[in-house]
């Protein structure tokens, strides 16, 4: 059957597993008090830049929760600075100045990543020694689509209406723009790897912002290209695109190993929506955590069944927790999945 250290890699693989694997997005942070307590010696910016600190809370977790993956402590906007642009939380990402037209994109640099973000690799190689084993280390970072609409908006949004502007009224410009985040993004993923990443996680934040056929057009190409260059260093792929069960059909061709769900589909409809033959990963909704135990245990064991009539399920919320959660809370979330007998 193999080993409990390797079991999230042998279902990302697509193989028959004793129970789901299970961990929690965003599962370093702001609702565990020692990350807290990391936090009020440095800013945020400061925690993902400094490769013993992000280590340090990448580790969190993975003692309190007894989840079966660390993931780096990260975030998405991370290589906006090595393409020339300033970046700032305050609290939320600001990237100064914004990308709005071609001579903005002209100026873009596609960086060599290793030397301009060492930070990230460095902390990678700590993790990995750390780790020794125990758990499967996961990188990430941000889809083109996603990370462009950051740049193109300059800021968090919920309509992105400066991005989806220029994808209507600019797309050539759109498109300029994506190619030079798809190229960073290959060499930043691919780096993430060299460096002992064990599986890479591409998070798709606002494709479901758009139409299917705007979809296929600016983003599918771009997160294919992403997805096959990291698939081609021999580590399994996450695909996860959030708010987007009307793409279904075109999210099945991005390539990946292993698709997210979020809590808005079933995992057994969303199986049958991306062909039937996919790794899904979710897909509890964030706020039952916020429930009592008992509630969250009763609400992931029925994930647990629905996950259960799927190829394969990796047990994991449909979006990041959530600050406020409590503690117990998530510790039932994953006690519930490591107890499960399918």
């Amino acid at each position: 059957m193999g080993s409990s250290s390797d079991l999230f890699l042998r279902a990302c693989r697509g193989e028959k597993t004793e129970r789901p694997p299970v961990w929690l997005m965003r599962q370093a942070g702001r609702y565990l008090p020692e990350y807290r307590e990391v936090r009020r010696q440095a800013d945020f910016l400061t925690l993902c830049t400094t490769p013993e600190l992000a280590a340090k809370v990448t580790l969190q977790p993975i003692d309190r929760l007894g989840v079966d993956a660390a993931i780096l402590f990260s975030d998405i906007l991370t290589p906006a600075p090595a393409m020339g642009l300033g970046l700032a939380f305050t609290p939320g990402p600001v990237v100064d100045p914004p990308v709005r037209s071609a001579s903005d994109v002209e100026r873009l640099v596609v960086p060599d990543v290793e030397a301009s973000l060492p930070f990230v690799y460095e902390t990678i190689r700590i993790l990995r020694r750390e780790l020794a084993g125990r758990v499967p280390l996961i990188g990430f970072g941000a889809a083109p689509f996603t990370l462009s609409a950051y740049l193109a908006e300059g800021e968090g949004s919920r309509s992105f209406e400066k991005w989806k502007g220029m994808l209507y009224g600019a797309p050539g410009v759109a498109h300029g723009l994506l190619e030079k985040v798809t190229e960073t993004t290959i060499r930043y993923l691919v780096a993430q790897v060299k460096a002992g990443a064990q599986a890479i996680q591409v998070f798709d934040t606002w494709a479901g912002l758009v139409s299917l056929s705007d979809y296929e057009t600016f983003s599918v190409p771009y997160a294919q290209r992403v997805i096959e260059a990291v698939r081609a260093t021999g580590v399994p792929v996450i695909y996860f695109a959030l708010d987007a069960a009307h793409l279904a059909k075109a999210v099945s061709s991005c390539g990946a190993d292993v698709y997210g769900a979020d809590w808005r589909t079933s995992l057994a409809d969303a199986s049958a929506a991306l062909g039937g033959e996919v790794v899904l990963q979710g897909n509890l909704d964030p706020c039952v955590l916020f429930a009592d135990e008992e509630t969250v245990r009763a609400r992931t064991l029925a994930m647990l069944r629905d996950g259960a009539g799927i190829r394969g399920h990796i047990a994991n919320l449909g979006h990041g927790i959530l600050p406020g959660t409590p503690v117990a809370n998530a510790v039932a979330f994953v006690e519930t999945v490591k107890g499960w007998k399918p």
